[in-house]
């Protein structure tokens, strides 16, 4: 530690260097918020003259308040163009299909696709149009369009 200390600002902008330059051969934005909080540590450090235990305290705290600033950065005006890419079910509700087999005792199936899925709604005959109304996990329910 005393040598850590012994370098003062200088021992902090190698630090960031070094975790700047390692982001860069191992990318994966971690380490480049950790950079960022040695950078900012040893440019205060040029200014005020602070012992080492409140720089390593400095450094975490920025380290840590990096996390919700980089999620917040990350996600922010993030807009898909398939926003059910992963919710092939919720894609369905509001589309209307016909059914391949008929709705009896509140099971039947219908062909979405190239997939053919159970619903479950009021019998309704083979045929029929029906729109999805919901989807609860794997369960389509179904409702039947007059017209």
């Amino acid at each position: 530690m005393t040598f850590l200390a012994s370098l003062g600002p200088w021992g902090w902008l190698t630090a960031a260097a070094v975790l700047l330059i390692a982001e860069i051969v191992v990318p994966g934005i971690f380490l480049l918020w950790l950079g960022i909080a040695a950078l900012i540590v040893g440019l205060v450090s040029f200014l005020i003259d602070w012992g080492w235990q409140l720089q390593w305290l400095a450094f975490a705290a920025i380290s840590l308040a990096a996390i919700p600033l980089w999620r917040k950065l990350a996600h922010a005006g993030e807009t898909s163009d398939q926003p059910f890419l992963n919710r092939r079910l919720d894609a369905m509700v509001g589309r209307v299909f016909t059914l391949e087999r008929p709705i009896v005792g509140g099971s039947g199936t219908v062909a979405v696709d190239d997939t053919i899925w159970r619903v479950t709604g009021d019998d309704t005959p083979a045929g029929a149009r029906v729109k999805v109304v919901r989807v609860d996990g794997a369960v389509v329910h179904v409702e039947r369009v007059d017209g």
